[in-house]
């Protein structure tokens, strides 16, 4: 039997305990994301005034994996081919990254970052880094290395 309802009967929000685990997850879930996306665009902007804060992730993924072709930048995020010829123009005219020719096919182009985007970003991503640390300071690292690796096994089955 579970608090406040009958072994696999309804909750007092009409829904079992399972699905009230559920719920508390996805609460907790819009919290974070509402937070995240806050502080992907003050990092955004910290990196350049002008940058998007959804261009963040690009420069995460860019730093990370290095030159890709901007169709495998669009599959990764799960966006259409326009955004991404848009959010790339823009970091390009922010000197952020540059394109060059893709050296297995001629016809097409792999983007970068900049020498003066990896270090800007580096910046941002190091301090980000800092303020991760001294949120979590409390604790155990066994802790922190468990939530990033339930986060990586839900990131990885929301792309299947």
């Amino acid at each position: 039997m579970h608090e406040g309802g009958t072994a696999g009967g309804a909750g007092p929000n009409g829904g079992s305990g399972v699905d009230q685990e559920f719920l508390a997850l996805e609460r907790e879930l819009a919290v974070f994301l509402r937070r995240a996306r806050a502080s992907s665009g003050e990092m955004a902007r910290e990196v350049h005034p002008e940058l998007e804060p959804a261009a963040y992730g690009l420069l995460v993924r860019l730093d990370e994996a290095g030159a890709q072709r901007a169709t495998e930048l669009a599959g990764y995020f799960g966006v259409g081919k326009a955004t991404m010829s848009r959010q790339l123009r823009a970091l390009e005219e922010l000197g952020l990254v540059t394109r060059e020719p893709d050296p297995a096919d001629g016809r097409a182009s792999l983007v970068r970052l900049t020498e003066g985007g990896t270090a800007r970003f580096r910046r941002v991503r190091d301090a980000r880094r800092d303020r991760y640390r001294n949120k979590l300071a409390g604790w155990d690292p066994r802790e922190v290395a468990e939530l990033a690796r339930l986060l990586h096994q839900l990131n990885a089955r929301a792309e299947s």
